[in-house]
C-alpha cells in the first residue's frame, strides 16, 4: 500500500489572525475617514474589540499604518518573491513588474497615496513612514537583487540603486501619475499589463544585461 504524504498546512495562530483582522479594519477606516480623523477608539469599535486588545497588538495608530504599508511592500518584493529567491533577472524583474502593476490597478496603492497627500500636513510623520516601509523598502530590495545579480555575472549595474530606480520608474510612472491626480487610465487587460511589463524588462536588460 502506497504511503500517503500528508500535506503541511500552516495554521495561523489566533493572535496573528486577530492582528490581521485589526489591520484590515484600520485600513478601511483610514481610507474612509483619513488617517488624522481616524482614532484608535473608532478602530477598536469597528473591529468589535476593546482598546486594550488593540493596543496589545499595536502601540499606536502609526504602528498600525506601518503594518499596512509593510504588508503591501511584502506582496511586491517580499521573502516569497522571485527577487528573494535570486531567480534570473528576466523572470525576477517580470514578476516584480507585474506585482507593482497589479497593486496600482487594483487601486490599493493609489488609495494609500491619497491618504498621505490628504493628511501629511496634519500627521507629518506619515509620509516618512509610508516611504520607509513602502517604496523605500522595495527600492532597497530591488537594489540588493541587482547588486547580487551583478556579482553573479548576470547583469552589469555599476550603480544598482540608480538601475533599480530606472526600472521601477519604467514600470509604474505613467499609471502612478494618473492615479495620484485621481484620473486613472482606462482599465488595462491582463494581456496589456504583461506587454507593458515585458517591454520594461526588455528595455532594462538591453542596457544592463551583461
Amino acid at each position: 500500500m502506497a504511503e500517503t504524504k500528508a500535506k503541511t498546512v500552516r495554521r495561523v495562530p489566533r493572535g496573528e489572525k486577530r492582528r490581521e483582522e485589526l489591520a484590515k479594519v484600520a485600513e478601511r477606516l483610514f481610507l474612509k475617514h483619513g488617517f488624522a480623523d481616524t482614532t484608535m477608539q473608532m478602530i477598536a469599535s469597528e473591529a468589535e474589540a476593546s482598546k486594550e486588545t488593540l493596543y496589545r497588538h499595536f502601540s499606536s495608530k502609526e504602528a498600525l499604518f506601518e503594518e499596512l504599508i509593510s504588508a503591501k511592500a511584502a506582496k511586491v518584493a517580499g521573502p516569497q518573491s522571485a527577487l528573494a529567491r535570486d531567480e534570473p533577472p528576466a523572470a525576477a524583474l517580470f514578476e516584480l513588474g507585474m506585482s507593482l502593476m497589479q497593486l496600482l490597478t487594483k487601486g490599493e496603492g493609489s488609495s494609500l497615496f491619497h491618504i498621505i497627500i490628504a493628511d501629511a500636513h496634519r500627521a507629518p510623520d506619515l509620509a516618512a513612514i509610508f516611504y520607509e516601509r513602502g517604496p523605500g523598502t522595495t527600492l532597497k530590495r530591488v537594489t540588493a537583487y541587482l547588486r547580487a545579480a551583478t556579482q553573479r555575472g548576470q547583469l552589469h549595474c555599476p550603480d544598482p540603486r540608480l538601475a533599480a530606480k530606472l526600472f521601477l520608474g519604467a514600470v509604474i510612472s505613467y499609471y502612478h501619475l494618473h492615479c495620484l491626480i485621481g484620473q486613472p487610465p482606462a482599465p488595462i487587460s491582463p494581456a496589456e499589463m504583461q506587454e507593458h511589463v515585458q517591454a520594461a524588462v526588455e528595455m532594462f536588460l538591453s542596457h544592463f544585461a551583461k
